[in-house]
């Protein structure tokens, strides 16, 4: 049996993962709404709000998504300063 895996923690889902479910592409938590479209509708030039409403999910949801991916971005892309 596949299990979900769950971003950024079970506690606080906004990402399912699971490879019996839409191959294994992570989406949105609780949808089959993959979290990839996000990322192509913006770059398409589609609003947050025109996308929310094309998809019918929350904007809540959306920015958490965004806000998650940011932080992962600019934690990993920190160079260590020397001392």
């Amino acid at each position: 049996m596949n299990t979900d895996t769950l971003l950024p923690d079970e506690k606080n889902p906004l990402i399912w993962i699971n490879p019996g479910r839409m191959s294994g592409t992570p989406c949105f938590y609780k949808t089959r709404l993959p979290i990839d479209s996000l990322f192509e509708n913006l770059e398409d030039g589609v609003s947050l709000d025109e996308y929310v409403d094309a998809f019918e999910i929350s904007r809540e949801k959306v920015v958490a998504v965004l806000e998650y991916a940011r932080e992962k971005i600019t934690v990993s892309a920190r160079i260590p300063v020397a001392a």
